[in-house]
């Protein structure tokens, strides 16, 4: 296949989902795959085999999710708008509300609905302010429990989104216990709770029985149903982003440019200054940069054991997470292809993007 593109492997996506369903089986918490991560509808089919549903950040994601995915759709929202709300509630199965004033702005249409309200509990695990749910000021959800208890009553689930990127299974243990001394009153009162997203309990090494058992107890002494929210979780290294050498000069480095920009299609490097992942051999170190004409279009610098030549093809790591939901036509830069490795070793394309998808992007 012409490079760029994005490559799905099963093989790889499988342990995932494994961890995924055994962690079910153990703890009773439920997995709702993460839209705003991972929206790649062709492998949804073999995902929705170990995972619960969807849940969703926009109308868009939760007509997705009910068309694409299956099971439960659970539709949140930063701030729902008018002529959204009946359409939500016609495809979703539970509705999040973001505040208490907009809870109570769509009572009327919601009414009859399973409801739930995001719930801000003022932690985090993010080493980003970009990403930080509890930033000062933070528009996430509601924070004070005063606030809660007047509109407990109209919903039956919250919602708690605080970790990130978090593999650290006594962190996330800690945070937890904090979340019970402060809103256990509340959580006592619902039917469910979400504890979102952001746990890399497929993580190699993760203590994944401990995981579980913590999940369960939860669950046990507060008589609610669990559910989490995997993004990265269920899909991390899965998906390459398979790329060509065009060109390579020196200018006090090694430099190859390559048929892809980081700025188009792993726009989260750029925003949070991190370099893409590839296997590494050799000593000769290589900085491969992206070919728009963004200066700092750098995926990163790696070690080969050879002189990178124009035609070479290279496989940058762990591509799958806010990456295809993310890309973009900057430059005009050919948009990556999307292929699916089969488990038996097959791989086929299942998407591409030409002149007419750039032009029809635009007006």
């Amino acid at each position: 296949m012409q490079t760029p593109y994005y490559l799905i492997d099963k093989s790889r996506l499988l342990p995932n989902m494994e961890k995924t369903a055994w962690l079910r089986e153990a703890s009773g918490a439920k997995s709702l795959l993460a839209l705003k991560c991972f929206a790649t509808w062709g492998v949804f089919d073999f995902m929705s085999q170990y995972m619960d549903g969807s849940t969703s950040s926009s109308l868009f994601e939760v007509k997705l999710g009910a068309e694409k995915f299956g099971g439960e759709t659970h539709a949140y929202s930063v701030a729902w708008a008018d002529h959204e709300i009946d359409e939500v509630m016609q495809v979703s199965d539970k509705v999040i509300f973001n505040t208490a004033a907009q809870l109570r702005r769509f009572e009327t249409q919601s009414a009859g609905h399973k409801r739930g309200l995001r719930v801000n509990p003022g932690i985090s695990t993010s080493e980003f302010d970009l990403a930080d749910p509890a930033r000062p000021f933070s528009r996430l959800g509601e924070h004070d429990p005063k606030d809660i208890e007047p509109v407990a009553d109209m919903v039956s689930g919250f919602m708690f989104h605080n970790n990130c990127e978090n593999a650290d299974f006594e962190r996330f243990d800690a945070m937890l216990g904090q979340i019970e001394a402060r809103f256990g009153h509340l959580i006592r009162r619902m039917d469910w709770i979400s504890l979102g997203g952001g746990i890399h309990f497929t993580g190699e090494g993760y203590p994944l029985e401990r995981f579980a058992e913590r999940l369960k107890r939860f669950a046990g002494e507060n008589d609610v149903q669990v559910y989490l929210e995997p993004g990265e979780a269920a899909i991390t290294g899965s998906t390459t982003l398979e790329v060509t050498v065009l060109d390579t000069l020196y200018n006090g480095k090694n430099l190859a440019i390559v048929d892809s920009s980081v700025e188009a299609h792993m726009l989260d490097l750029l925003i949070y200054r991190e370099s893409g992942k590839m296997r590494e051999a050799g000593d000769q170190l290589w900085q491969i940069c992206g070919k728009s004409c963004l200066a700092g279009d750098i995926f990163g610098e790696f070690r080969f054991d050879r002189t990178l030549q124009p035609g070479d093809r290279l496989s940058i790591e762990d591509a799958g997470g806010y990456t295809m939901v993310k890309k973009n036509w900057f430059n005009g830069v050919q948009m990556p292809a999307i292929a699916i490795r089969e488990l038996d070793g097959t791989e086929r394309l299942v998407r591409g993007f030409g002149y007419e998808d750039f032009r029809a992007a635009l007006s």
